[in-house]
């Protein structure tokens, strides 16, 4: 018995501990809102600007409710975390509408989110089995993970 339980702790503890985001943000300034259903993820046309530092970059997001939802948030600062050196990440909190999908292969300058509440711009592109919502994509990614750098960075996102 003791044994059983020693494993299943060992074994939700590895899980939680390969999950892509980790808690812990407040944000600088944010109102929040908002749940329904995702179902379309066509690009919109539809921008924003989200403004590292003195780097500016604009972002087309997608036609679904999860883009909506995040956009009725903006203005947004925040102060987000690097995680695995390929994305930078913040926990809302309060959700967002979710229609996730497994990520399968990431861009760099992708903006998803994981689960229903954590926010994540990659700045590093991979291939992925975790499952993110797609929100939106940055339209030039040149310059993006040098603006990041290491560590934590706030983000400014506005709308367009």
């Amino acid at each position: 018995m003791k044994n059983l339980l020693t494993g299943l702790i060992l074994c939700a503890s590895m899980s939680l501990s390969m999950a892509s985001c980790d808690k812990g943000n407040d944000p600088i300034s944010t109102p929040d809102n908002g749940n329904s259903n995702v179902t379309a993820t066509n690009p919109t046309g539809s921008k924003i600007k989200i403004t590292i530092g003195s780097a500016v970059f604009t972002a087309t997001l997608y036609d679904n409710p999860s883009a909506n939802a995040l956009k009725t948030r903006l203005p947004l600062t925040i102060n987000m975390e690097d995680l695995n050196a390929n994305e930078k990440f913040y926990y809302f909190s309060s959700t967002l509408p979710t229609s996730a999908s497994a990520g399968g292969n990431i861009l760099v300058g992708d903006l998803m989110l994981y689960g229903n509440n954590c926010l994540v711009l990659f700045y590093k592109g991979f291939n992925t089995s975790y499952s993110y919502t797609r929100l939106g994509k940055i339209d030039n990614p040149t310059g993006l993970a040098t603006a990041l750098g290491n560590g934590n960075v706030v983000l400014k996102f506005e709308n367009n």
